[in-house]
Parts: C-alpha cells; structure tokens; sequence
C-alpha cells in the first residue's frame, strides 16, 4: 500500500474521557469486530482494547494497546492509551512513535488535569492532532465552553468544525461547516449515517460559525484567503488549509460527538484521514553511533536499510513479544537486524500485526508501519537496524518513581516466581523499579503511585500465583546541607610496607537544585589526574546515605581546590577512602535537614463539596494553590507531601459522596517540618 495512504494516531485524553469506548466503535465501524463490547465488561466480554482481566473489572485503561483497521481505502494503526497518571509511561511511549493523535474531551468537564499532561506530552514529541469532544449526551454538555478551554488553558488555536444539532438528551446529529450538511446517525449501532438539509432553525449559527472557522483556517492559506473574500472558496480549499496547519500544530480541528450513543464516530475517522499527517510528513532524527551520533533524517523509503525503534514489550507465553515502529526500511520474515545498543544480530522469526491482544501473521513490513516481533530479547527503546547502518533514537522521557511498598512472601518456594514477575514488568515499564534493600533484606517495589503499584500486586498474584504480603508505603526522603562547610582530611594509613596516604581540601555547600555535583578545581598538580576519579567515586558513594537519617543525599556541590599525595603510598583507593570520610566527617557540620517528595494534587469536585475537599488538603499539610470555579465544577490544584497522602481517594469520596476525582503527580522535594523530622529520627533510631 501507499506509505500516504498509512495513519499511525494514538488516542489520548483524561481518565473517563470515553477513549476505549471512542476506539471501540473505531474498531465496529471499520469492520475490525461485529458487536460493541461494554468498557466496565457488564456484557461479560469487555471492549476489544482493554484485554486483561484487571481493565475488564476495574473499567480502566491499564497498558496500551495497538490495533491495525482500514478506513476510506486508508491503513490507519489506533494504539488506545492509559488515562491514569500512574501509567503515564505507556502514553510517553506510545506517542513518541505516533504521526497524529485524537485529543478527546468531555463535554461536561473539558480540560482536566491529565488533558494538561496529555497535551504536554503531545507537545513534547511533536505529535499533530485534533480534538474529539465527547459525550455531547450528558446533563451539562458545552462544546463551545470545551472549545474555549482549549485556547485558554492549553494554548490551542482550537477551532469548530462542527456544530450539534441538540444537546444532552436532544442530541440528534451533526452539521458539517464545510460542506454545510446536517448528518444524522441511524440504525441499532448509528452505523447508517443519513446527510441532510441544515435545519432552519441553525442556518443562521452555521453561517456564523462557518464565517469563524474559514477566517481561522485562511491565515494558512493565502489562496483561501482571497477565494474566501470573493466567495467563491471550495471545500478542498478549506480542507487542504486546515490540514497543512494541523500538521504544523498552528491549528487544533475541533470534532463533536457521542461515542457511546454512536453518533459522530465515522466523521472523526473522515478527519483522521483528511487532516492528521501520514509517515512520510513528520521529521524523524536518529543519531549516527559510528559518526559521532551525527544527526540523520530518516526518510520513510522501504528500499532504504531498516530502521526501527521497540516501544512496548509484552511477555507471552512463548516468550517476549516487541512492538516496533518502523522508521525506514523494510522488515521481512528471516532478515537480519542489528540492536544498535547491544550491537547483537538477530534474525527475524514471526512478524505480526496486532488487533489488541490478537495477532496476524504477515511476511513483511515497510517504512511508516506498526507492528510486532516474536521472541526478540531486547530492552524498552532500543533501535533496530538493517545492514550497513548503526543508527540510534532518542530516548523517552521517563519520570521517576515517587512511591514504595514493602513485599513479603511467606512461602520460601514463592521466591523464584516472585522474582521472575518482577523481573518481566521491571522490564516492560520502566516507571517500576524493583530491589532488595541490602539493610533489612526486604523486597522493595517503587512506582508512580497507589493504582500503579496495586494493579502490579494484583497481576503478580494472579498471573504468577504468588501469596505477597505487602506492609505500609515507605516515602522516598533524601537528605540535604544547609550550611557551606570547609573541609582538609587526610587519610593515612601504615601497616608495614607500602601503606595509603590521601589529603583533599574545598569544600561542600548546597548545589542549588536536587542534582548533585563534583567540580575538580585542583591546580598545580597537588593530586595527579589519576586519583581525581576516586575522589568523584567517594563522593558518590557517600551520598547513597546521609548520616542524618540514612536517606540518599542530594543538592549538595563538592569542590575539591587543593590537596598532597605521596608518591608511593597514594593510590585511586586512597583518594576514595579520604572523600568518603571527608564526606562523612563534615556532613553533620553542614547542618542537614530532611527532604520529603511533594505532590502536586489536582481535585475534580462539584462545587458543593468544595470546602470539605479544602479542609481534607489543609489536614493533610496541603497548599491549595488555585481554585477554578466552572458552573458546578470546581478544580482545585494544590501541593501536599507524599506521606500525606496514602488514602486520600478514601477520605475525598467519603466527603463527597464518591463524586470527586483526583490525579496526583511529583512536583518536587521541599524540607520537613521539624516535628516531622523528630518523628522520623525517633522511628530510624528504633
């Protein structure tokens, strides 16, 4: 097929936006499936593109799915992606493979918290895309005011393409302002769409809102610009206008709808079609590892060498399953490819295409496609490349985790299953972090919070069948100085023959921000070159635990600016052992304080409930730092410490009767309260 005629889209939006239920009807109407399926599985069956077990009953999007359909004559590969702040790794990772994505709001909530972390991550990666604004069937439903805050909370140049005809349960059908044509959606799935007259009553307001979007449309267009002024503008004017400035991001096409009630789906998929970008409109950059990670444009041309990035792993029964967007090149059954990172040749065995969590063999892929690769050993993000190439990606952004758990296995013979489950999903998500703690022996799981690590829980008991106990969540604190501190140490050492001698003076002081650093300022040669990295390496290894409380030590600046050896008695070994005590001697001097993560905390709640909702942020040593106020709904956006916050959805839905949401993510480490402090020094002490 045509490389143009291909569209790799994502669909991304806030929890409970309606983007499984949206890919579900993509999936019926394109003749993918013959029935619907219920998001929260109450048909017993679940939607097509949540296939674990765990989506099924909690009605939530856990891991990305990808599925392959045809519309109008077009390939389009749809990957459904997670709501939840806690699997914000799989939208980063799925994104960054995208061309165009469908941006879907709710028509009563609009932009909420996670639309912002959506858009930012859209930003990030340069990914097209127009907006979808959903469930136009509910009480308070407001296109316009959706509209608007696109443009004033996201910085879009959000524009209509589309008015509804009714709303909320009025809603009948759709008027198209480009070709001026009502469009209503008959027959038991809305499959048959019948295009009529406007009707009378909205002539008048398509006219007006038609005269908006063209004058909106025609700053990228000169010639519709002139068309428009003399009247004679035609629709492939207009189309071919918004398209070039959807693809350049100065524009975000706005589509409504009603997903659940079939009503405006395959009008959204026209749009896909005519105004997100194929593969070959998007600059792609891989870097050159045998030029000096020299930058290269990748050309979407299959008679170029392969090149292809993995951006999703899956483990399957019968072994690991890869999902590969392919840059360049052709990938066929039994060619050879190189893993630019570990530099190991593989050969491939099965290629497939996915439809959630089904597959289809093929014999090859070309540049611009989606697909998978069967028992393929490799990491997230690795490059893979044909002959006579060594090219690599960037790599993703990955947040850090914020939140641990304790695990216990009460049956020894547990273990080796244990570690087996941890060892695939580290591997598969890399916002999951495992390790045993060297101190207290104790099994150690890190994540991006609550959810994040209950669903892990869940899935290592059911799929590995492992009894865990898991104790209370230990907070991530780190430790900092306050005070500049001086420091001359020297470390001697003789025991007969030849012995160990190190001096290092500078100083230590606070870096500024959380990273740490280690500034050589030695002049004259007072340490040789070759103990400098020993130095470094004892720094480091002293900031691993302060001798406050036992958490890392960060945002502290160690500048070595003088020193002595001896030329037979120093050694790296030396250098290490003299910062490490240095480091250690000096640290209590520089008066340290512990550090615990903060939260940004974003709650949904409606209006009635905002001083309950306030009061719960001020008991839990929160900061409300802005309230918006939108008719019934209020948002409050505040900060609060992670260990305050074990429990919140509890205590929220307890005072709002279960009506307020929530989404929380890291914002930065700040000091505790000196009573907090005490606290936790009494608890280490123990």
């Amino acid at each position: 097929m045509d490389i143009k005629k291909f569209r790799n889209i994502g669909i991304s939006a806030h929890i409970d936006s309606g983007k499984t239920t949206l890919a579900e009807r993509i999936l019926y109407y394109c003749n993918k499936i013959y029935r619907i399926g219920e998001v929260r599985g109450k048909d017993g069956v679940g939607a097509t593109m949540d296939s674990m077990e765990l989506e099924k009953e909690r009605g939530i999007t856990i891991a990305s799915a990808a599925t392959n359909v045809r519309w109008d004559g077009h390939n389009l590969n749809v990957i459904d992606t997670p709501g939840h702040v806690d699997f914000t790794i799989e939208v980063e990772n799925a994104l960054r493979v995208l061309d165009g994505a469908i941006l879907v709001l709710c028509a009563v909530s609009g932009v909420q918290s996670q639309s912002i972390t959506v858009d930012r991550q859209l930003k990030r990666y340069g990914v097209p895309h127009i907006a979808f604004i959903n469930k136009l069937d509910r009480v308070g439903a407001d296109p316009e005011k959706v509209k608007d805050q696109l443009c004033e909370k996201l910085d879009h140049n959000a524009v209509l393409m589309q008015i509804p005809i009714g709303l909320e349960d009025k809603f009948e059908g759709i008027i198209d302002l480009i070709s001026r044509k009502a469009r209503y959606f008959t027959g038991p799935k809305g499959e048959q769409v019948l295009e009529k007259e406007i009707p009378t009553e909205y002539l008048e307001k398509t006219e007006e809102m038609r005269e908006t979007m063209i004058d909106a449309v025609s700053m990228f267009s000169d010639e519709l610009a002139e068309a428009f002024l003399e009247g004679n503008e035609t629709e492939e004017m207009i189309i071919e206008g918004v398209r070039k400035a959807t693809i350049a991001m100065e524009m975000t096409p706005v589509f409504v709808g009603s997903a659940f009630k079939n009503k405006g789906v395959q009008l959204l998929l026209d749009a896909v079609v005519r105004y997100l970008p194929d593969p070959t409109s998007g600059i792609n950059i891989a870097h050159d590892k045998d030029d000096n990670r020299r930058d290269i444009k990748l050309v979407s041309d299959p008679d170029l060498p392969a090149v292809g990035l993995a951006f999703k792993l899956e483990n399957q029964q019968y072994g690991q399953l890869t999902y590969l967007r392919i840059y360049q090149g052709t990938i066929s059954k039994g060619s050879d490819l190189t893993n630019a990172r570990t530099g190991k040749k593989i050969k491939v065995g099965r290629l497939v295409k996915m439809h959630a969590d089904n597959m289809e063999d093929i014999t090859s892929a070309k540049a611009g496609d989606i697909i998978a690769l069967f028992g393929v050993d490799c990491a997230l993000g690795d490059t893979f490349n044909g002959a006579g190439i060594n090219y690599t990606m960037r790599e993703s952004f990955v947040p850090k985790p914020i939140i641990s758990l304790a695990l216990e296995v009460p049956d020894s013979n547990d273990l080796d299953k244990l570690s087996k489950a941890l060892s695939r999903f580290t591997k598969e998500d890399p916002t999951f972090k495992a390790n045993v703690d060297i101190e207290t022996n104790e099994t150690i799981v890190h994540g991006m919070g609550e959810l994040h690590l209950n669903v892990y829980i869940e899935r290592i008991r059911r799929e590995y069948d492992v009894k865990l106990e898991v104790r209370a969540p230990q907070v991530s604190y780190r430790e900092t100085l306050t005070k500049a501190i001086e420091f001359d140490y020297i470390h001697k050492k003789q025991s007969g023959g030849r012995g160990q001698f190190a001096r290092i003076k500078g100083v230590l002081t606070h870096s500024g921000k959380d990273d740490n650093c280690f500034k050589d300022k030695i002049r004259g040669g007072n340490i040789p070159s070759q103990f400098i990295p020993g130095c470094e390496k004892g720094f480091n290894y002293a900031l691993q635990k302060g001798a406050l409380a036992g958490f890392p030590v960060v945002g502290v600046k160690m500048t070595l600016d003088d020193g002595a050896f001896h030329a037979v008695d120093s050694s790296q070994l030396a250098f290490e052992i003299a910062t490490r005590s240095a480091f250690r001697e000096n640290y209590k001097k520089a008066k340290p304080i512990i550090l615990e993560p903060v939260m940004k905390v974003s709650v949904e709640t409606p209006s009635e409930f905002r001083g309950n909702i306030m009061a719960i942020i001020n008991q839990n040593r929160g900061i409300v730092l802005d309230t918006v106020i939108d008719n019934q709904f209020t948002r409050i956006d505040s900060e609060m410490p992670l260990s305050e916050t074990f429990g919140l959805a509890t205590q929220f839905r307890s005072v709002t009767q279960g009506k307020a949401d929530f989404t929380m993510e890291f914002s930065e480490y700040k000091a505790v309260p000196k009573s907090i402090e005490e606290e936790i020094l009494k608890k280490r002490e123990k």
